[in-house]
């Protein structure tokens, strides 16, 4: 990632250690994940908002807002499945997984 904060990932591995936390028997990683995206776009439609004066405005620029978040998660998305594909066995702990 470029242009990012010194607390960029720091703020991000909190929000993966409160998913991570809220992943147990009764509650599935994928309800948890669905959890996650709905906050993000919960958040993401407030920041836009605090962005305009009025509806009117928002409504105008509803569009170009959806396809810039659209456009940066499917690239945080391709980078980190990336990551996933090229640290395969020790993110997901193959050869341990194999063994047992």
């Amino acid at each position: 990632m470029k242009d990012v904060d010194d607390k960029f990932y720091e703020r991000a591995d909190a929000h993966i250690s409160l998913s991570n936390q809220q992943v147990s028997a009764e509650v599935s990683a994928g309800k948890v994940s669905a959890s996650a995206m709905y906050s993000v776009a919960r958040f993401n439609a407030w920041l836009s908002a605090r962005s305009w004066n009025n509806q009117q405005e928002m409504a105008a620029a509803k569009e170009e807002a959806i396809n810039y978040f659209t456009k940066e998660f499917r690239m945080m998305l391709e980078e980190n499945v990336d990551d996933y594909i090229a640290n395969f066995d020790r993110y997901m702990q193959v050869n341990e997984q194999k063994e047992s």
